[in-house]
């Protein structure tokens, strides 16, 4: 492989290798194992999402690049263990893509969306009985964000019919949770108690999130966004009148808090609550 390849996959490929010489290599990509890496592979996922939600074009091409070395990592790990390559991965995939869209690929047809989403989950389900998986709720991923993994866990569940009929019903388990989280906490429950009815509280919140057909980790990450977006506006107001942030107290912050939502719903009318 030569780092002066015109292919740009095949040149990434030699860079790899490269790194990863023994005696010529980076130390630190030298050092790295298929576990150390996958805190980076996780980052770069995020990092990702956030182009995409920013709609930064030149970032996303750049974290799309980082997202595609940790790619290239792996395959290198896996080629120096005797296990698979690049080559291996893509092929995978692609037979992958090629059987889970025979109305692409082959000659099936569907009638409509719920149709084939129904035959795509079938074909994945098959795959797993035949790794010997035989729960519903195998291979989804510990290490997904708990508010995607709860949601996956949810529509599993509820492809064999466990699952509320509607948002209302949701809505009325969310309540109920919630007064088990201020039972406790009236009555003096160790922290872990706690900490186990607020998660059902969560659990609950994701749920309601997916019928009325939203995903609740997008949502919290505009959230995120947005809380981030009003209080640095809230700290270059503050600096603008020469106060400090901590010397307004609650009800200054709340005032301060306020004017930054006006400010904003002025510039955009159906700006978000």
């Amino acid at each position: 492989m030569d780092i002066h390849d015109p292919d740009p996959i095949r040149r990434l490929r030699a860079i790899m290798a490269r790194l990863r010489d023994p005696e010529t290599g980076c130390p630190w990509d030298r050092a790295q194992t298929p576990e150390t890496i996958v805190p980076h592979t996780l980052e770069e996922a995020y990092e990702v999402a956030e182009a995409v939600a920013m709609g930064d074009i030149d970032a996303l091409r750049s974290e799309l690049g980082d997202l595609l070395f940790q790619v290239i990592f792996q395959a290198r790990l896996g080629q120096e263990a005797g296990r698979f390559d690049f080559d291996a991965i893509a092929a995978d995939i692609a037979d992958k893509l090629e059987r889970r869209h025979p109305h692409v690929f082959g000659d099936a047809g569907f009638a409509h969306d719920a149709e084939r989403e129904a035959a795509w989950e079938s074909g994945k389900a098959e795959e797993r009985q035949a790794r010997e998986r035989h729960s519903a709720l195998d291979e989804i991923p510990v290490a997904l964000p708990a508010l995607a993994r709860a949601l996956k866990l949810q529509r599993r569940a509820a492809r064999v019919g466990f699952d509320w009929d509607a948002p209302a019903a949701v809505l009325d388990k969310i309540r109920e949770e919630i007064e088990e989280v201020q039972h406790e906490w009236a009555h003096g429950a160790d922290p872990a108690r706690i900490t186990d009815e607020v998660g059902d509280v969560l659990f609950a919140l994701v749920n309601w999130a997916r019928h009325l057909g939203v995903d609740a980790e997008t949502a919290l990450r505009g959230s995120n966004r947005k809380f981030e977006r009003r209080f640095r506006a809230m700290e270059t107001l503050a600096a603008q009148r020469g106060q400090g942030m901590q010397g307004l107290g609650a009800a200054g912050l709340e005032a301060l808090w306020a004017e930054v939502k006006q400010a904003e719903a002025e510039r955009t009318p159906d700006a978000d609550a």
